[in-house]
């Protein structure tokens, strides 16, 4: 198995099952609904096809809903594509009126006072920059640094000013209900600034009675200069690089990625590293050699999940796209099995040391005897993911009888989740294990397996037993 998580972003590449289930052959764990493009009505069409396909899969994947945020852009302008050269003068105004290259609107009135002289204003992605020059109620004058055609809504960043919007717009309210209406797994928070605002958006589910987990997007200098915290709070965490490179400097990116990721994996939450993966299988069917080596890279950094997005969204080769990252992956894995630094310490509460010190210990044991792979009873995931932070060489395979449970463990490195009931002892935790082992091909008669569970079985916090297992054959009938 790839025991890196692939996360693909579904859309118009990829809307059929035929598509769908191609990607779940291929290995991904988790299917990415982008709300800042398309309609709830067509994301719900998105979703009835996958659970449609998912259901006919014999291993559990996730569904990870992705909140717009409070995305500043600029309004209408005519004619599209007019050229600002440096130098120009910009002028920024309220209102929703169409305008022009040197006059336009924003989504957003508070820019305009908020905005001091002197801060700087990117368009595109950064492909067109001003400086604000002048301000008053009416408008805010901008220099042209470096110019480029102007589109009408297209995005606008702030990387000097701490605006004043809600970290949660009522466009993301709605997403959210809908999100909790349709069960799905994860939710990711866009242009995260504090602990506070990941924080009221997990009250909010859990007043819902929703078990939804929050990832939070790290993309903003806010988030940065907050990041321990927010981690803390977070139940993971994805390194939107896109927004990052735009709010600062670039060559600050990849520093920033390794903080994250050596972070979350002290703290142990899971991790994604996302944006421009295999930026160049949009267009073609082979990946250059700079992204392969920046995949490689992020899982050596020991993320937990790599993320695709317009390369299996709108791109050409989408399932090349998941094959080519997958096999990377599984290349990079082989070489960390060997080579990297064993079984890390994770921070974690009180009620988990001993799980997470047992974890470490399965981990030398695992070293030590080589075993097929590691079987645990973890009902609602801790167990399996301080195994995963341990990054024990051989595949996790993660009971419970937690539906939603077993979804979210598809975002852990290594973790092969399955639903079943709660056995009665662990007698018979040992018996249907090794029935799955073998039915599933995973193990056959006569490997080691390393068990992993506590007593009693499906009670969290109570993990506390290791037995090197045997694996028995199919037994006769009686």
């Amino acid at each position: 198995m790839t025991k890196t998580k692939i996360v693909v972003t579904l859309g118009p590449a990829c809307t059929d099952a035929e598509t769908m289930r191609a990607m779940l052959e291929g290995g991904v764990s988790v299917f990415r609904l982008n709300f800042s493009h398309g309609t709830l009505a067509q994301h719900a069409k998105l979703l009835n096809t996958l659970s449609s396909v998912r259901s006919g899969h014999e291993h559990s994947t996730a569904v990870m809903g992705d909140l717009c945020g409070p995305k500043v852009r600029i309004g209408r302008i005519e004619p599209e594509g007019e050229i600002l050269n440096p130098g120009d003068e910009v002028a920024i105004v309220p209102g929703d009126e169409t305008g022009s290259a040197h006059e336009f609107c924003t989504n957003y009135p508070g820019l305009i006072t908020e905005v001091a002289v002197g801060h700087r204003i990117f368009i595109d992605d950064g492909r067109i920059s001003l400086q604000a020059t002048q301000r008053s109620d009416s408008r805010l004058l901008c220099k042209v640094i470096d110019g480029g055609p102007v589109f009408s809504h297209k995005g606008i960043n702030l990387p000097d000013t701490d605006v004043s919007v809600a970290a949660i717009t009522e466009r993301d309210w709605t997403c959210v209900d809908w999100a909790v209406k349709n069960n799905l797994d994860f939710l990711a928070m866009s242009f995260v600034r504090t602990a506070d605002e990941v924080a009221e958006l997990k009250n909010y589910l859990e007043k819902a009675g929703s078990s939804i987990r929050v990832v939070s997007k790290i993309e903003k200098p806010q988030a940065v200069r907050n990041l321990d915290h927010i981690v803390a709070v977070s139940d993971g965490v994805l390194i939107a690089r896109g927004d990052l490179g735009v709010e600062m400097d670039l060559a600050e990116v990849p520093l920033i990625q390794k903080r994250t990721t050596d972070m979350c994996r002290q703290m142990g939450k899971p991790v994604i590293v996302a944006t421009q993966m295999l930026q160049s299988m949009i267009d073609n069917p082979v990946a250059t050699r700079a992204e392969v080596s920046d995949v490689a890279n992020a899982i050596m950094d020991y993320c937990d999940a790599v993320m695709l997005s317009g390369e299996t969204a709108v791109g050409k080769y989408p399932l090349e796209a998941v094959k080519t990252i997958g096999r990377i992956a599984r290349t990079t894995e082989t070489w960390l099995d060997s080579h990297a630094n064993k079984h890390p310490r994770t921070t974690t509460t009180d009620d988990l040391r001993v799980t997470e010190s047992i974890a470490r210990s399965v981990g030398y044991v695992v070293d030590d005897i080589s075993p097929a792979l590691v079987v645990v009873w973890s009902e609602h995931g801790e167990s399996a993911r301080l195994l995963s932070k341990a990054r024990i060489d051989v595949p996790i395979l993660a009971l419970s009888s937690d539906v939603k449970r077993c979804r979210q463990m598809c975002l852990d490195y290594g973790v092969l989740p399955y639903c079943l009931p709660i056995p009665p002892t662990v007698d018979e935790f040992v018996k249907i294990a090794d029935e799955l082992l073998v039915s599933r091909q995973l193990a056959k008669s006569g490997d080691k397996v390393v068990l992993v569970a506590g007593q009693p079985l499906g009670r969290p916090g109570k993990t506390n037993t290791i037995v090197v297992h045997v694996v028995a054959g199919p037994q006769p009938a009686p």
